[in-house]
């Protein structure tokens, strides 16, 4: 281990700990690769700028002066700690364990994150995670946050690294039975006919809009809906939807596995509007540590379920 950057009256009482304890200056200056001389130096210019003589030197051999024998033992002490500072600051540097902190939307993280979680923290049983459900933007340094999962623009989130995880869809979906018993809408403007269900945010308190492309160069659509039941948990609001109680509008992440299995359809699909994206945030400045990135790489395969395109 080479001598670090110290003042120098603790640097000359390390090299005469190292002298001391290889048996010659040689040895010592092997080991903590450095000349001779240069270890030779060191040990006298402490001895100098003391005013004291630790070590009687001969050819073949070294002794302790009285001097040398008081101080060895708090020589011995300093190279114990510096030794276990650097194992320890090795250790940080590598930051393979510890907590990351995540956020990301409630209907997210119970549709993508919670799945497929566990199997991702047995395999790297060294970290420990924090998931917050919040719907809104938060100032992630502010928060203790080290990684954010958003949708939608970004202009409310200055100051952080912001990775595209993919695209993906909002879609406007019904219960087969419910289109069995009242018909689909053959546009947007066909809804006011039918029930909603609506999903209130609970971050800004206001009910969700549903926005619908506009067909052959026509302006975008959108819809306030007028629901007759309103939920503040998107999980909730699919439920009602899904027992037939009306029309509801949601993110593919939400919806997609339920029209997969038929216990939805989806209705205006060629009204569908333009995917929008789903970001990765962090912090910026310094690289993360090894267990950041681990969780990072562990986000990015989450969307193929559900994305139109990987980011």
């Amino acid at each position: 281990m080479s001598t670090p950057a110290l003042p120098p009256d603790l640097s000359g009482l390390l090299a005469f700990v190292r002298v001391v304890e290889a048996g010659s200056f040689a040895e010592a200056a092997r080991r903590a690769g450095m000349t001779t001389s240069a270890m030779s130096k060191a040990v006298a210019r402490f001895e100098q700028a003391r005013g004291i003589r630790l070590l009687h030197r001969s050819t073949h051999s070294l002794a302790l002066t009285d001097e040398g024998d008081r101080l060895m033992a708090a020589g011995r002490a300093l190279a114990e700690s510096l030794a276990r500072v650097q194992s320890a600051l090795g250790e940080v540097s590598r930051n393979d364990g510890g907590r990351v902190r995540l956020t990301a939307p409630a209907s997210f993280a119970r549709s993508c994150i919670l799945p497929r979680l566990p199997a991702f923290l047995r395999e790297h049983p060294e970290i420990e995670i924090e998931v917050k459900f919040r719907n809104e933007i938060l100032d992630l340094t502010a928060e203790g946050v080290d990684i954010a999962i958003r949708s939608g623009p970004l202009d409310r989130a200055p100051g952080h690294q912001a990775r595209r995880l993919c695209t993906f869809s909002w879609k406007a979906c019904a219960s087969p039975a419910y289109l069995s018993a009242r018909g689909a809408p053959a546009s947007p403007d066909e809804l006011s006919a039918h029930d909603h269900v609506g999903f209130r945010n609970p971050a800004s308190d206001q009910i969700l809009t549903w926005r619908f492309a506009g067909l052959r160069g026509r302006k975008a659509v959108r819809v306030a809906p007028k629901p007759k039941h309103i939920c503040d948990d998107a999980h909730a609001a699919l439920a009602l939807i899904a027992d037939g109680f009306g029309i509801g509008w949601g993110p593919a992440w939400l919806v997609q596995e339920d029209l997969r299995a038929g216990r939805l359809v989806e209705v205006l699909a060629p009204w569908r509007a333009p995917p929008e994206p789903l970001w990765m945030l962090r912090t910026s400045g310094r690289r993360p540590p090894v267990r950041t990135q681990r969780v990072m790489s562990f986000l990015a395969t989450l969307p193929a379920a559900f994305s139109d395109s990987a980011g």
